[in-house]
């Protein structure tokens, strides 16, 4: 355990214009609705602030956390140790010469519903999905035909040590739903993207599809993270129907099932705890090793006190 300073002693310690919270229920923020406490919780305004908690956790050896949408993680019900630092603040948009400037914690479908609005696609693929710009550029989101690598011009990011930088995209550092971000210990702050000009009917009329599709599989039924597993096409299938071959759908363990309208996506029916949710996806991952002889790859990511090695996405 780490010695947990109270805000009262941080507000004395750092100066920042965000916000500052202690045991905050991090099922308020992801898109499961579930998970425990985050020891501290903070809101930074702008890259001033957010060197300013990097800080004040490096000299307190405090463990920090970005986060971004809350979507594609799961938090354990023991919650999350040292501060979580919500990027929702940054939030700006521009375009210039036809790159979009966006800031890590706008919603990514909020982002290409603004695009569309001005009769700009290049986002459009993102449309409905859940979850922040930042969390799409730091797992390389891919969907309908579009990878975010695509169209991703540069990335401004902020390392720990509180130095901001521009990253300019390389392909060798890019893969399926991998990015050279998930091994860069910095944060996203914002993102270049390029944009073809189409007419805003148009594009509108492609992202409808894309929400109508997401509605006919249940993305929005009841919280989920989407798909829990990666699409491996060397298993010969999607993840989704190597799943239903088992017969899995509506399976339950507690208050987490897997969704009766797609077998890829795990649902909270309303009471599911963070360990339901695991367990299931554990029992789904053993029955598919089980009868082909292969392990799916979770696309959601544990993340918190699991009381072993969790991962530490910016989502």
């Amino acid at each position: 355990m780490f010695p947990m300073p109270s805000v009262k002693k941080i507000e004395g310690k750092i100066n920042i214009r965000g916000s500052l919270r202690e045991n905050e229920p991090m099922a308020a923020h992801t898109t499961f609705r579930a998970g425990g406490p985050a020891d501290l919780f903070a809101e930074p305004v702008d890259a001033q602030d957010l060197a300013a908690l990097f800080g004040f956790c490096r000299d307190h050896n405090l463990p920090a956390f970005v986060f971004g949408g809350g979507a594609n993680i799961l938090v354990s019900d023991r919650g999350i140790r040292g501060m979580v630092i919500d990027m929702s603040r940054f939030n700006t948009l521009s375009i210039d010469n036809g790159i979009l400037s966006v800031g890590a914690g706008l919603a990514v479908s909020d982002a290409a519903a603004w695009c569309a609005d001005r009769g700009y696609a290049g986002i459009h693929f993102l449309y409905a999905m859940p979850g922040s710009v930042g969390g799409a550029v730091w797992m390389n989101a891919r969907c309908y035909d579009g990878e975010v690598f695509e169209v991703l011009e540069w990335v401004d990011l902020l390392s720990r040590d509180g130095t901001e930088r521009r990253y300019t995209p390389r392909a060798e550092d890019f893969a399926y739903k991998v990015s050279p971000f998930q091994s860069d210990d910095a944060a996203i702050l914002r993102c270049g993207i390029r944009l073809t000009a189409r007419e805003p009917d148009s594009v509108w009329e492609q992202m409808r599809g894309y929400q109508t599709d997401r509605d006919s599989k249940g993305h929005f039924a009841a919280p989920s993270a989407g798909s829990m597993f990666k699409n491996n096409r060397a298993f010969g299938a999607p993840s989704g129907v190597i799943i239903d071959r088992l017969g899995l759908r509506g399976f339950r363990v507690g208050g987490a099932q897997v969704s009766p309208l797609h077998a890829n996506i795990i649902i909270n029916t309303g009471t599911a705890t963070a360990t339901d949710i695991d367990q299931l996806a554990t029992h789904v991952e053993e029955a598919v090793f089980t009868a082909f002889g292969f392990r799916l790859e979770r696309e959601v990511l544990r993340v918190g006190d699991w009381g072993d090695a969790a991962l530490s996405p910016s989502s």
